[in-house]
């Protein structure tokens, strides 16, 4: 079904486009696209571009059963793929006798089937949805920021990759002064943030 226009943004993934369990500090700037590989859920909200043909194009929104309806091709699971995976299906499946050479892209505008979780010293503790370009300075934020005594370059992402859990230390107050950039979450990410040992 279609969904409202939404202001969260964006992976992009064109049809076609194809660690260990240590403590580590993060990668400068890690790449936000790196969500385009992540899978899509029920309630997550996807537009669909297809080139030259703004009938087509559109705002969906995953249903309970994984698919979304659209014109001409009907259901398209949507369910545990990429954006990458539903523009390649529905790009085959308007070349099966609507198009001849059609181009189809996704942009991943909100993602709701997945969650966060912030622990610790936090004034707000608790679950909160995952955002596309959601970062650690925002989920800080919507846990109502720092108590007094939490210990801020102590933080740390918990992120499961590939079955294997990862602890990332994040240095939140170097972040917050400039001194460090800004850390990119993942659905799945558990943040924690200890008490100060003063």
């Amino acid at each position: 079904m279609r969904a409202p226009a939404v202001f969260s943004l964006l992976v992009v993934a064109f049809a076609g486009c194809a660690s260990g369990g240590g403590l580590g500090v993060p990668r400068g700037g890690e790449a936000l696209s790196d969500l385009s590989m992540a899978t899509l859920g029920p309630g997550d909200i996807i537009e669909v571009r297809v080139y030259q043909d703004k009938d087509l194009s559109g705002i969906y929104q995953i249903s309970s059963d994984g698919t979304i309806d659209f014109p001409l091709i009907g259901k398209i699971e949507a369910s545990n793929k990429t954006a990458s995976d539903v523009a390649k299906t529905i790009q085959e499946r308007l070349r099966d006798g609507y198009f001849k050479d059609p181009f189809v892209s996704v942009v991943v505008r909100e993602v709701v089937s997945k969650l966060i979780y912030v622990l610790g010293q936090v004034e707000k503790p608790g679950t909160f949805p995952y955002r596309e370009g959601m970062t650690i300075v925002h989920a800080i934020t919507l846990a109502g920021g720092l108590t007094k005594i939490a210990r801020p370059n102590s933080v740390v992402v918990t992120r499961v990759v590939d079955g294997k859990e990862n602890r990332i230390l994040v240095p939140l107050k170097d972040i917050s002064e400039g001194k460090a950039k800004n850390f990119s979450l993942m659905p799945g990410d558990i943040i924690f943030v200890p008490e100060s040992i003063f």
